[in-house]
């Protein structure tokens, strides 16, 4: 195999060859695929379905089918849908709290309703972003992404302990040497393959470290593969599988999370830019991103899907591997849409251990929050942005971190306030739009 530098793939539109496309790709979705299937199983127990049933499993596999649709509006597109960008879509983890309270209380049908809705509205965001884009100069968009990045570090940390669940938290087996090695070794094969080798090796870098630490976990006793035994070969799909019902309460909701979702999908298109190119998002790019993000959304919900977004540790790889190729990124696409259609395949990937994928993520978060630190290098480092730096960091980060501090606001607004991505945000809007130029 050639070495290819990654310089060769800053163009989205270069293409590596397949040898190389096909495991650079499997590294993406191996990144995310963890994450997109954990809030369908956090809300179809909200929704009161029995863990492992039918239901259960087919909400799993729409948010592994739909994933991969969504990607292919972003990196293929059509007309003025897609980023054309290698930006790999997920189900976001930002509408949790709202679909899990409408669905507790209201039922799946009125939570998937509002999705489809909600969507169609996200869409349309599409044809005003860019008039309105300058509400996010880099020093905005950079605050943004980094606070993406510092939110998820927990994540990941919970990931190389053993599990995000309170049970898994709860388990004796949490925090144990055997979790963390297994964590420990994809780091370590990961930043020994980037920086101590070239070409596909280099590139492929946190898949290799994914690998090692997979054939560790199963020397340790740590992978089941129970579950492909009895994964089924084929999905089918079932248009609105729990009926049309419309709650305007709803609908108000899961809209208000999708424009928050917009503008976390703004930051992680910028970021991509930026850390596989060296250069801004043009205009045509965000307003696709945005296209695809919100017409993702509502065709999942229509079949059982969630809401999807774009995911920030696939940004991360992006910036660990320096590979722009958009097509990369389609590969893994259509992986997940085979995974959601075959949910043999959909099982194997499954079987890999959280601490694996804590080990990764570790790696992949640590570089969102430096895509959002090297965007905020461009910015003059003032007392007046420095005030907006600290304030909107501070509250941000800080009500998420104790989210008890706001627990008397209204349901949405709390879940809002302590998602760290949408004060951090507004915050930062509001005081780059008040303040004067100096202090």
């Amino acid at each position: 195999m050639n070495n290819h530098t990654t310089e060769q793939y800053s163009d989205p539109n270069s293409m590596p060859p397949m040898g190389e496309t096909l495991p650079l790709g499997l590294q993406h979705v191996l990144a995310m695929f963890a994450s997109n299937v954990t809030p369908s199983v956090i809300i179809a127990g909200a929704a009161g379905l029995a863990f492992g049933s039918m239901e259960q499993v087919y909400l799993i596999q729409m948010a592994m089918l739909f994933a991969g649709v969504a990607t292919l509006f972003q990196t293929v597109g059509f007309g003025m849908v897609g980023a054309r960008l290698p930006i790999m879509q997920g189900t976001s983890f930002a509408f949790v709290g709202v679909l899990a309270g409408i669905s507790a209380t209201q039922g799946l049908g009125v939570a998937l309703t509002s999705c489809v809705i909600a969507g169609c509205l996200h869409f349309l965001l599409g044809s005003i972003i860019e008039k309105i884009r300058w509400l996010f100069p880099p020093l905005v968009t950079g605050l943004v992404i980094l606070s993406i990045g510092l939110y998820l570090i927990p994540v990941a940390i919970k990931y190389a302990a053993g599990g995000a669940a309170d049970f898994q938290m709860a388990a004796e087996s949490f925090g144990s040497l055997k979790h963390w090695s297994v964590a420990l070794c994809v780091v370590l094969v990961a930043i020994i393959c980037k920086f101590f080798t070239k070409g596909f090796i280099s590139n492929g870098a946190i898949l290799i470290g994914l690998i090692a630490g997979y054939i560790l976990a199963l020397i340790t006793g740590m992978v089941n593969f129970g579950s492909v035994a009895k994964a089924s070969w084929i999905t089918t799909l079932q248009p609105m599988p729990y009926g049309i019902e419309i709650s305007i309460g709803a609908i108000f909701a899961v809209t208000l999370v999708s424009i928050v979702s917009a503008v976390e999908t703004v930051g992680d298109t910028s970021a991509t830019t930026k850390a596989g190119a060296g250069r801004d998002a043009t205009d045509k790019e965000i307003s696709g991103a945005t296209y695809a993000d919100g017409l993702g959304t509502a065709v999942a919900g229509v079949f059982g899907g969630l809401p999807n977004t774009s995911f920030s540790q696939n940004v991360g790889i992006v910036g660990m591997t320096g590979i722009m190729s958009r097509h990369v990124v389609t590969v893994a696409g259509v992986i997940m849409v085979l995974c959601g259609l075959i949910p043999k395949i959909g099982a194997v990937i499954a079987s890999m251990p959280l601490p694996v994928l804590g080990g990764g993520v570790i790696v992949m978060f640590g570089m969102v929050a430096s895509a959002g630190l090297n965007m905020l290098t461009e910015v003059k480092m003032n007392r007046r942005n420095m005030v907006i730096i600290a304030v909107s960091l501070a509250v941000g980060l800080g009500l998420n971190l104790v989210p008890s501090a706001v627990q008397y606001l209204p349901g949405i607004i709390k879940t809002l306030a302590t998602s760290a991505v949408a004060p951090t945000a507004i915050i930062a809007v509001l005081l780059n739009l008040i303040l004067p130029e100096e202090l």
